[in-house]
This record gives structure tokens, sequence and C-alpha cells, in this order.
């Protein structure tokens, strides 16, 4: 591809809306540009790149049997009714009707329509295994959609499925595609970690994520430095030994004591001159699955520590994470302000984190603005729904294998997913097993973020120039600067090793515009390829051109009738 012709246009300047740099460079390199919030189209280079990856995607699941098939973005509500999942999915469901008013969404996943693919053909034991895969459009209405690709409600993604007869099975077909993931992120020469996930709204009850780690990334991600352990910080579990001992033995009567002014953890542990692990806080939250109505529920933890929301989700067995509530709702809970609110009196149900449940004789807000009350005990002066881990773990920390945990930034681009019988039972997609007894289909479900994990690659291989492409999904492998166009002779020497590099198959792109040198320096690294062919007139006099690699900027020259084998070598495609 030759830049006259190739329809881009870079940018010199960032984007005002653009917050991290892989956003950035790909709006200022002409690879995306905005149509909507969180709706993209992308550039002939984006494409490239983006066709490269879905590539290298089909050839590692297809090499492991998966089958590839194309279903519908828009989808029926009566399939999401089977599931229950089109009020579980929240307003990120965007939904519609049709002329006739039969009600409708856009694909935000695809698990009902590929169960109801299946049950429609499968009828026997004889059937199985098998995997079917697509990369297709998605769609989420995002509250906020930011970072560009990384987190957009339109977007490209691969989903696969696979189907078996029983849990052993299922088992062997989750260990297949996990490899398959490890092969394709492998391929892609990035720095990535795997880790124990939520399962989210996907449901199951065995899921592990890929994260391409990143300083700007999303997720936070808790890596053991001995064993294997790795999760998500949302799961991650919390030792008791992290906890610590502050058991005092005698239970002393309660006293509420003024504290004007005192709304926070901070305020509360230096008006009373302890730590803030010595004090408690009580927070309140939403369990309701009807975003339009409010089910209070409060949870105590230690004012050191911070909640976690997932894990209180899912010891309640709910869908999405639990809401916290405004000021104005915990004032007509409690009947005070945030800051002056405790667990003594309420008539909600009280949840209890396990480091407060080693604790007495603790300070919580007394329910009166500007007063808390001190040697408050679970049992006697408040009861206590349940005890659990409900807080975040951290750097530091002991890892449920030993070691100790080290913190990362990671994005998310693939999730794997150990389904079971969820949707097979739900849709009464069943088989005839051995005996003639009809079964639940025993199911697995596995994402790649294609476009997320594109901008991903960005924000992990960059530098203060551009983006540095690995070689496994750049646009083109080589960029030639043509740097004196109107020049016959060197116009004429860069056209003829064009045209050998694209006969060798090598990707290639000339930047044959009437600029100068130093605009085509600037924009081959704002580009990224993984080489720079410098081809003038003042080099082509010593009959040498120079090729310069972007990631480390080395520079060789060498003969001009020796570009096509150095190039074939640095390519590793001899």
């Amino acid at each position: 591809m030759k830049w006259s012709n190739s329809f881009l246009f870079t940018l010199k300047e960032d984007p005002s809306d653009a917050e991290i740099p892989s956003h950035k460079l790909m709006v200022r390199g002409g690879y995306i540009r905005k149509v909507a919030p969180g709706i993209f189209s992308y550039g002939p280079l984006a494409l490239r790149a983006i066709r490269k990856f879905e590539n290298i995607v089909r050839e590692e699941l297809e090499s492991r049997g998966a089958i590839e098939i194309l279903m519908p973005m828009v989808q029926p509500k009566e399939l999401w009714d089977e599931t229950g999942r089109w009020t579980q999915m929240g307003e990120s469901l965007q939904k519609m009707k049709n002329r006739t008013g039969a009600h409708f969404c856009l694909g935000a996943t695809h698990e009902e329509v590929v169960t109801d693919f299946v049950r429609q053909q499968i009828k026997s034991y004889r059937d199985f295994p098998f995997n079917l895969y697509q990369i297709q459009t998605k769609f989420r209405d995002e509250i906020r959609p930011r970072f560009g690709l990384m987190r957009g409600r339109e977007f490209v993604m691969k989903d696969a499925y696979s189907f078996d007869l029983d849990f052993e099975n299922a088992q062997k077909s989750y260990q297949l595609m996990k490899q398959a993931y490890q092969a394709i992120f492998d391929r892609l020469g990035i720095e990535y970690r795997v880790v124990q996930a939520d399962t989210g709204s996907i449901g199951g009850n065995q899921s592990e994520e890929f994260h391409i780690l990143a300083s700007s990334g999303e997720d936070e991600l808790l890596v053991s430095d001995q064993g294997s352990f790795a999760a998500n910080v949302e799961i991650c579990p919390v030792q008791k030994k992290n906890i610590g001992n502050l058991v005092q033995t005698t239970l002393l009567p309660l006293e509420t004591f003024s504290t004007p002014g005192v709304r926070t953890i901070k305020a509360l542990a230096e008006f009373m001159e302890v730590g803030e692990n010595e004090l408690v806080k009580t927070m309140f939250f939403s369990v309701s699955e009807d975003v339009n109505q409010i089910k209070p529920v409060a949870l105590l933890l230690r004012g050191s520590d911070e909640v976690n929301p997932i894990k209180l989700k899912n010891l309640l067995g709910l869908a999405n994470p639990p809401i916290l509530l405004t000021e104005k709702e915990v004032h007509g809970v409690t009947g005070a302000w945030p800051g002056s609110c405790g667990p003594v009196g309420l008539n909600i149900p009280v949840y209890l984190d396990e480091a407060v449940a080693s604790m007495t004789n603790y300070v919580v807000g007394a329910n009166k603005d500007d007063f808390h009350t001190k040697n408050v005990n679970h049992g006697r002066d408040f009861a206590v729904v349940k005890v659990a881990d409900l807080r975040m773990a951290k750097e530091g920390d002991i890892g449920p294998e030993g070691g100790i945990l080290k913190s990362y930034r990671g994005i998310e681009v693939g999730h794997i997913f150990y389904l079971g019988q969820k949707y097979s039972k739900a849709m009464k997609a069943q088989f005839l097993d051995s005996n003639g007894k009809l079964e639940p289909i025993e199911m697995g479900c596995y994402g790649i973020g294609v476009t997320r994990t594109v901008q991903a690659v960005i924000e992990q291989c960059h530098d203060k120039d551009g983006i540095v492409w690995p070689l496994s999904i750049a646009p083109f492998h080589i960029h030639i600067c043509l740097l004196d166009p109107e020049d016959p002779s060197t116009h004429q020497a860069a056209e003829e090793v064009y045209q050998k590099l694209k006969e060798q198959k090598i990707d290639v792109f000339m930047d044959d515009r009437k600029e100068r040198p130093g605009v085509k320096f600037k924009d081959a690294d704002l580009l990224g390829m993984p080489y720079r062919l410098n081809i003038g007139t003042r080099g082509l006099i010593n009959g040498e051109v120079e090729i310069i690699e972007r990631r480390t900027k080395k520079m060789i020259k060498i003969p001009l009738n020796k570009v096509l084998d150095k190039m074939k070598n640095l390519l590793g495609s001899e």
C-alpha cells in the first residue's frame, strides 16, 4: 500500500477526549475515528491489524477442532426471557421494538442464541463433543464509554462455546481452550497474565481472565511471588493470617460520645488518636435486582480496609454487584447522615467481614449526627446474618498458597468460563444418553475482545514517539520512506524495492508523499511499523539505504541490492 492511495490522515495533536496513550495514538495515527461516544470507525491500518489478530485466533481455535459460525447481532427477547437475563443484564442491554411491537436487543453476548442453535439440532450423545465460535460485533450500552476501543459500546469479539456430555469431558474442553488462548497471546509477543476471575453476568462457577499488562490497566491483579497463584483483586481471597489478632477479652458497656464534624474514618482516627485498622466502618448497599427498588443491607469492615462488591455479590447470590446507597437513602435507613451511622438498632440485615469478627469493643457511628458509640460488640449489641471474607486483598498480603502477593495492572482481553448446565437447563438443551435418558448439555464459554486486544497491545507497546507494533499484528512489516519523491531515479529505486518486497509476500507500506523527510520520520514513528526503510538520493549516491528498527531505533546501512535478503532475514521469512 502507498500513502498516496491509502486514505490515511494523521494528526499532530492529541485528541482532547483521549485519556490514555493507546487511545491518543490510535486517533493521531488515523487508526480510528469516533462516530459517537463508545462507537468508532476503523481506518485501513486498524483493520489490517484487526484482521491479522483474527487470523491468529482462527488458526489456533481451528487447530483444536473449533468450527466457525456466525450468529445474528439482533436477538429476540424470548430467548433472553428463558434464562432471566432480559432483566438481569440491566441497562447495558440495548433493547428495542420492531414495527410489529416485538421486543429485540442488540447482542451483548450470545449464550442464549448459541444454545438455541444447538438445541434445535442435537439429539444424541453420539453428536458430542463440539465447539462453535464466531467473530462478531457486540453492543453493550456502557454507562461511561472511555479509553477508545478499551471500553466502547460497539466492539468486535470472538466468542466460542463448547458442548459436552458430562463434567469430565467439559473440563477437558475448558483446558483445551485455555491452551488455545495461551497460544494466541504467546503469538502476539506481549506480556500477559492468566488469573482467576469472577464469572460476572455470564454465570457458571469457574473462570479465568487473560490480561495484557499495562500501567493504565483498569484491573488490579494480585500474583504470588511463590507458586502459581494469580487472581483478579475482585475475587482474591484474604487469608486469616493477614487479619491479625485484635481480640480483647472483656466486653465493656456501650458509651456514646460527641464527635462534632467527624465524617470520615481518617478524621475519626485522628480525633481518637488510634489507627484506622482499630476502627469499624458501616457501609450500606441495596441488594435488590430491580434498580428501581431499594433493599438495604449493612456491611461492617475495618476502617483501613476496602469493601469488595464482587465478594458481597457472590455471597448474596446476586447477578450484579450491589449498589451503594446514596447519602439521602442512608439517612432514610439510619436517621443519620453518612459518617455518623452504625449497626446498632438497625432493622436490616448486617454482614460482617472476617477481620471485624475478631474485634471487640470497637467504635461505630451512633446513628445520630455528630455522635459515635464505643465498646460495640456484635452478637451482644446487634445481630449478624453472616461473617465472610468481604474485603479487597492487597499487595503485601500472604497468598492462598503462601508467598507474598504482588500487584500488577492489567487490561482484560480474554475470559474463559465453565458454564456447566446454567443455560442448557434453563433452555432445555438436552440430548439422549446411551441409556435413552434425556440429559442437559455441559457447556463452556470463551471470549476474546478482538478490537480491545489490538488497542491493549498498543497500550503496552509504545514510546514517546508513537506505536511500537509487534511483528505479529503490525499492519505492515516495513515502512518505506521515499525521501526525494521528485527525483526520478530515487523514485524508481524505491518503486523497485517496494515491488520486490510485495512479490515476496512481505507486507510493505510506502510513504510516497511530497513531504519533508522530518515529517515522514515523525509519521513513521507514530504509525509504528517494525522496520523503516529510508531511501533517498544522498544514500543512493553511495549505493546504500538505511534500515531502522522501530523498537530499538537501531539504524544500519546496507547496499541497495542487499535490501531484499536483509529484510527477509530480519522478518524471519527466509
